[in-house]
């Protein structure tokens, strides 16, 4: 790995806030908004009866979860609180499982109630690796191949018909994300029916290639942000979507990251350390390394347009506006994929309308 700068480019993502400022307490009931909390204190009580913790916000994300920290001293704990009528906290429980047995560091499970939506987890720690990064980048490729290595072990553990697939349909849906709420909602782009062709045309031409990859355990968010400097590193968080899919997934997803970007040649360095170590684990990478790298950037570039997708929903449906600050990363990642391949090039002219450039001639392979 070379010593040099790493020239990243970091976003700011969403910050947790205050428990009592948190608006989905608020909508959680018609009620009070402390009675969610109020009933939390209460399980906690029953599954640490011999313990008087105090709560604190540990972390929020893009669903209606939340999490805290439990601290009674030099001892502390991870409450996930996941509403029944909006999650259901059983896949997170069976996937931990997975992952423990797989030798990843995944938080335990010590209690549940999977009916009122309550874990109680260990603690992995209060750095993410997306924070460790901010405050030190130089430490950024020792974070990275322990992060490699706790995703080759998540691979070597895959079988078949252990987790949902990520099939035609799924991929298709994600997809559809991008046209109707980033394209449409967001922006309030109509497309003409050549455009919504070249769209369809091109989706089909990243199925075909992603459909056709070896599959694998798929964290399916497996960033930098879900990555906890911990004992084992790195411990791993949000794996509750996990699905049975392509290969290239996870390693695109950490390398094309939604709140922080590396210089294209850091990438593909880290990019290669990872297939020759996955060659030499026996996972089923394409043998060449070239071959296996288009399939990165194609199953990239399902994400980043699925990702444009999410967060003009986080923002219009969900009210989560700080998400939207990161979309020129997913169309600078969009564009340099579209531009190094023939068979998706027919983007750049929708990107430069989207963006309000002029043509630009890209180099294809």
């Amino acid at each position: 790995m070379s010593s040099q700068r790493t020239g990243l480019d970091i976003g700011k993502g969403e910050s947790s806030g205050g428990l009592l400022e948190c608006p989905k307490y608020m909508a959680l009931r018609g009620d009070h908004p402390l009675d969610r909390l109020a009933e939390l204190r209460r399980w906690l009580g029953a599954a640490l009866p011999d313990r008087a913790p105090s709560l604190e916000p540990a972390s929020a994300d893009a669903s209606f979860r939340r999490y805290f920290r439990a601290v009674d001293g030099p001892d502390t704990w991870i409450i996930m609180d996941a509403p029944p009528e909006h999650e259901d906290v059983r896949p997170f429980v069976r996937i931990a499982g997975l992952m423990l047995d797989a030798g990843v560091n995944a938080p335990r499970v010590l209690a549940q109630d999977v009916d009122r939506g309550f874990l109680l987890l260990t603690d992995l720690g209060r750095t993410t690796y997306l924070t460790e990064l901010q405050r030190d980048p130089m430490r950024a490729p020792a974070l990275f191949d322990d992060a490699i290595g706790a995703l080759i072990k998540w691979q070597l553990a895959s079988r078949e018909d252990v987790l949902p697939p990520y099939d035609d349909a799924l991929l298709r849906r994600e997809l559809s994300l991008f046209p109707e709420w980033y394209l449409g909602r967001h922006l309030g782009l109509e497309l003409d029916a050549r455009e919504t062709a070249m769209l369809d045309r091109v989706f089909d031409r990243l199925l075909a290639n992603i459909l056709a990859q070896p599959r694998v355990f798929v964290h399916r968010d497996f960033m930098p942000r879900n990555l906890m400097v911990s004992e084992p590193d790195p411990g791993v968080l949000d794996f509750q979507d996990a699905v049975y899919g392509p290969i290239s997934y996870d390693i695109a997803s950490l390398m094309r990251d939604a709140f922080i970007s590396w210089p294209e040649e850091l990438s593909l360095d880290w990019t290669v350390r990872y297939w020759e170590r996955a060659r030499a684990a026996g996972l089923p990478v394409d043998p060449d390394f070239g071959t296996f790298y288009r399939d990165v950037d194609w199953m990239g570039m399902q994400r980043h347009l699925k990702v444009l997708g999410i967060f003009a929903r986080l923002h219009h449906r969900d009210g989560k506006a700080g998400y939207l600050e990161d979309t020129p990363r997913f169309l600078h990642y969009v564009r340099g994929v579209a531009g190094r391949y023939t068979e998706l090039a027919q983007l750049i002219p929708l990107l430069d309308r989207i963006e309000g450039r002029v043509s630009e001639t890209g180099y294809t392979f």
